[in-house]
């Protein structure tokens, strides 16, 4: 489930040699995991041949991986809004951004280099849940991505956590820095994604 989690649906033979087993051994295991609702599979069609039979992880799956006092989280959220207000809503994320930004850009003081600065926002995020990792295209961007969201549903009662966590990206990744979402989980995708490019410069 961690390598569906990871890096998205896959087939079974595709599992077996990044796990360095046999694709039949793990296509027992994902058949045991369909029976409980965890992960589901279909057919794709690939070029020519015969479809090739691909899994990956069901809703209920997703939710075997933490989402950090989610139930009582979303309670709060409900709660400060009713009683006093979205405007209050909007206090407390404005309050977590900052200190979120200043706690990052404290750690990457000593970073260099854009690349030096993605790693480092990645082992912060990973660190606080996010299963985070980036890729280097070879297009002169990177890719920052986050396998997992520990705060989904904080996030799905209020977006404004999404926009306040670009917000920090950008603004702790440096000046003539862009990052733009091209992936996002509360949209249907699988994880969240941001291409980093220099504006002015490479990577």
């Amino acid at each position: 489930m961690l390598a569906l989690k990871l890096h998205g649906p896959q087939t079974a033979a595709a599992l077996g040699k990044r796990l360095t087993i046999t694709g039949e051994a793990v296509r027992q295991q994902l058949v045991r995991l369909a029976e409980d609702g965890l992960v589901l599979s279909w057919s794709e069609a690939k070029g020519v041949g015969r479809p090739s039979q691909f899994w990956g992880l069901t809703a209920l799956g997703h939710a075997e991986f933490p989402d950090t006092h989610a139930e009582l989280t979303v309670q709060l959220l409900r709660t400060i809004r009713q009683t006093l207000g979205e405007a209050a809503i909007d206090r407390l994320i404005a309050a977590r951004e900052n200190e979120t930004r200043e706690n990052y850009s404290a750690a990457m003081s000593d970073k260099k280099s854009l690349r030096e600065r993605v790693d480092e926002l990645v082992r912060l995020r990973s660190q606080e849940g996010y299963m985070a990792a980036y890729e280097d295209p070879g297009d002169g961007t990177l890719l920052f991505v986050e396998n997992h969201c520990p705060i989904c549903a904080a996030a799905t009662s209020c977006q404004g956590f999404c926009r306040a966590e670009l917000s920090v990206f950008r603004a702790v990744l440096g000046p003539g820095v862009e990052v733009e979402r091209a992936e996002h989980i509360l949209a249907g995708a699988r994880r969240c994604a941001y291409v980093v490019r220099m504006v002015d410069q490479a990577a």
